[in-house]
């Protein structure tokens, strides 16, 4: 059964603060920090690099992590890599897939910079890149979509959920329509991975990343990059762990997916995302949604009531509410309810400007929710907002 009183009892910091920016960052619970202690308490050692017994210990317990998170997301684990976050598992499929001169991409102006951004950067090599334009409440039209597919359509990038609207995109759709034509889609998963239940087998994706640190409730340095076909992305980052062997005229790569994780990775981290996955499966991914989505939805219909308040998004979102109040900077608006009210909410374009200046928002408020978040913290913020409007 869910109990958010409970489930509080695992974020100490709640007790001083109504933390409403889980859309940025999630707060980490008690037992993933112990998971993490474990490994500097009582086995700190580097991953792979040894046949002593603290060595074997964290490689195991690293790989545990890995199985985790892959059976929670079901894929294999061959074919997830952990990464430092999202925007590095996007990055290294822009920068492994090989485009040349006269390919196209296509991507969304509903997202976040993290899948934006990498593809505008190819258009340095002379990659085209089409941008698909979104409805006043966030959505993107798969039939849009469909219709900028070119012969030389090499990659569609399209964000799972709108961290700005909170619209969720018909990724299903999307993926249909791109492999109908075979091209492969990468799913930026940040802010859908522990708010929403996702199958990576049965949603057959091409890509997907996700961040660690927002709803999968991990530290923050960790994330995931699913490959559908290893063998379609080159590796971009070389060196230790990623090779079998080498001599002088060359070298050859190990198979997924420790070509695509170099150097030392983030064990301690990497754990605790484990630890995380565990602690949601626990409770259970379906009522974490039901959660998130009842009070986001709930608080967008009462911002609505109140004169001078604009609410951005769907009916129907998911769990973040960006706004804004008549007369009042998106960051004024932050730091007077931080002050009022020990509220903390994000404010800025949230590093997803292109949305925004399509109708002309300069900024907005986000207040976004998570398993921990209660009916009561909506209520008090809700009258800080009307506290707000009637000082002005």
């Amino acid at each position: 059964m869910f109990d958010v009183y409970e489930i509080r009892k695992d974020f100490p910091v709640l007790e001083k603060v109504i933390y409403l920016d889980s859309g940025a960052t999630t707060q980490t619970p008690v037992p993933v920090i112990n998971a993490m202690n474990g490994f500097f308490y009582n086995y700190t050692a580097n991953y792979g690099r040894g046949a002593h017994r603290l060595s074997i210990e964290a490689t195991n317990a690293f790989e545990d992590a890995r199985e985790i998170v892959a059976d929670f997301l079901n894929a294999p684990p061959e074919n997830m890599i952990m990464t430092k976050n999202a925007t590095e598992g996007i990055n290294m499929v822009a920068s492994g897939l090989g485009f040349k001169e006269g390919d196209h991409i296509i991507t969304t102006l509903a997202e976040h910079h993290s899948n934006f951004v990498p593809w505008l950067r190819q258009k340095e090599a002379g990659v085209f890149v089409s941008v698909a334009d979104i409805d006043f409440e966030g959505f993107v039209n798969p039939n849009q979509i469909e219709q900028m597919i070119t012969d030389r359509t090499k990659l569609i990038a399209v964000g799972h959920i709108s961290n700005v609207f909170g619209a969720v995109q018909n990724i299903e759709k999307i993926i249909q329509i791109a492999h109908k034509n075979n091209i492969p889609v990468l799913i930026d998963g940040a802010q859908s991975a522990g708010h929403t239940p996702i199958d990576l087998k049965s949603l057959d994706c091409d890509y997907f990343a996700a961040a660690g640190h927002k709803g999968l409730l991990g530290p923050q340095g960790t994330g995931i990059l699913y490959i559908k076909n290893p063998q379609t992305l080159q590796p971009t980052v070389l060196g230790g762990g990623t090779t079998s062997d080498a001599d002088a005229d060359g070298f050859k790569t190990k198979s997924s997916p420790e070509c695509f994780e170099a150097g030392t990775p983030n064990l301690p981290g990497v754990i605790g995302l484990g630890a995380a996955v565990e602690y949601i499966q626990k409770i259970g991914i379906s009522e974490i949604e039901s959660h998130e989505n009842k009070l986001a939805r709930s608080v967008a219909n009462r911002l609505k009531e109140i004169e001078g308040v604009d609410v951005y998004g769907p009916k129907n979102r998911a769990g973040l509410v960006s706004f804004n109040i008549e007369g009042f900077e998106p960051h004024a608006i932050a730091m007077l309810l931080d002050r009022m009210r020990n509220i903390c909410i994000r404010s800025g374009y949230h590093c997803a400007i292109p949305g925004q200046k399509k109708f002309g928002i300069n900024g907005s408020a986000r207040a976004s929710f998570a398993l921990y978040n209660t009916e009561e913290e909506t209520d008090i913020f809700i009258d800080a907002v009307r506290e707000i409007v009637l000082n002005k």
